[in-house]
């Protein structure tokens, strides 16, 4: 692979037949970033005419993992690094370029299939730990005989329970589950369910002026972004000044406002009090107080929801299934972020049915991770068609190779 840049948004992406970036059958969406643009600049297709849902394919992936015996010729991990043009805030950390992992896995029938294990700001390990990680579970891989897909992965699944290495889960997962898909020739998106393959995304506004977030936003207006994604910074006033100006542009838009754990419950309630004043509330409130203020989260909720109409949505309380169980039961919030690093591709599925069941909505992002990853997050999204908000971050790399 020649080079690898952060899989862009936009207002319609379109799926191919192919299934994941990879030398041979590329992913390719209908869309490209720009070489002689800057980082935030994007070329897009419009969004296709008429309507792209469809009835669910009887071909699902369930079906597959006990059908399809999948018996590995070899596999690999190679270091995924990414310099970025513009830093990334990710919860309250800040990144200025991705050191991930890139795992190859090539089927005795020579179809090969790609993931991606993202190195992300909240796990306790680095490339290397993740590199040798991937190549204890790529020997096992190799070494293995014949199994159906469903026990393979399952036998990922034992090598790494939990949450601590879930993102080496999900990219071992991605590259066995793309293999597959190319031997039968299917793309992603139907294999996930079939329900449709475009998919609707918002556009991000990082913590800036209001004068560059008023440019940002008339771009993304005249792209056709209905949804913009707004990070909260540490100052209410100059925020307001942001929203206003972003409101000025694109008249008609939906905001996300993200605070990234940034607020005490009692100032997250305050800043839904001033915008409201200021006429430019948002339609969502993102992880507004630190991950384990569940009272808090509770009460910002609840003023959300009754006295501004506003769904609060939780990202970074969202760890492992316990905490979705929680956020459900209890009723704390709204809408549940779901991110394909700390799940992996089975445990979306699993999380899916259970929120679908609890009435809640579902938003999906990308974090920390090339267009290698977020192509699966994205063809997941698309299939499933159940992501009431979808969000994938703009950034352009100044450097990386396979």
């Amino acid at each position: 692979m020649a080079s690898l840049g952060f899989f862009c948004p936009t207002n319609s992406l379109l799926f191919s037949r192919s299934s994941v970036v990879n030398h041979r059958r590329d992913l390719q969406t209908r869309f490209i970033v720009s070489s002689s643009t800057s980082s935030s600049e994007l070329v897009t297709q419009s969004a296709v005419s008429g309507s792209t849902e469809r009835p669910r394919t009887s071909l699902g992936l369930k079906n597959l993992t006990e059908i399809f015996w999948v018996d590995v010729h070899c596999a690999e991990g190679r270091p995924l690094n990414v310099g970025l043009q513009e830093p990334v805030t990710v919860g309250c950390s800040r990144l200025e370029k991705v050191e991930n992992v890139a795992v190859r896995v090539e089927l005795s029938n020579g179809c090969v299939g790609w993931g991606e294990v993202s190195v992300v700001p909240w796990v306790n390990w680095n490339q290397a730990t993740a590199l040798e990680e991937v190549r204890k579970a790529c020997e096992f891989l190799s070494q293995g005989p014949p199994v159906t897909l469903n026990l393979v992965l399952h036998q990922i699944s034992e090598m790494f329970p939990g949450s601590e290495f879930a993102s080496v889960r999900a990219g071992l997962e991605m590259a066995l589950v793309d293999a597959v898909a190319n031997s039968i020739d299917v793309p992603l998106w139907r294999l996930f369910g079939g329900v449709s393959d475009s998919l609707s995304t918002a556009a991000t506004i990082p913590t800036t002026s209001s004068a560059k977030a008023f440019d940002l936003a008339a771009k993304y207006c005249k792209l056709g972004f209905k949804t913009l994604e707004i990070k909260l910074g540490r100052n209410v006033n100059a925020d307001i000044e942001v929203l206003q100006a972003v409101r000025a542009a694109h008249p008609h838009c939906l905001f996300i406002l993200d605070a990234n754990e940034g607020c005490t419950s009692k100032e997250a309630i305050e800043v839904l009090h001033k915008l409201n004043e200021k006429g430019v509330i948002p339609t969502v409130f993102e992880q507004p107080v630190h991950r384990d203020d569940w009272r808090g989260l509770c009460d910002v909720s609840n003023v959300a929801r009754h006295k501004y109409g506003v769904s609060v949505a939780a990202d970074e309380s969202c760890r492992d299934l316990m905490d979705i169980q929680k956020l459900m039961e209890e009723n704390l919030v709204d809408v549940i972020n779901i991110k394909l690093s700390k799940f992996g591709v089975l445990g979306i599925l699993e999380i899916v049915e259970m929120v679908k069941k609890s009435g809640l909505e579902l938003m999906i992002d990308s974090v920390a991770q090339t267009r290698l990853a977020t192509g699966v997050a994205g063809h997941l999204a698309a299939g499933l068609g159940c992501f009431r908000y979808v969000q994938f971050i703009i950034r352009r790399s100044r450097c990386g190779r396979l």
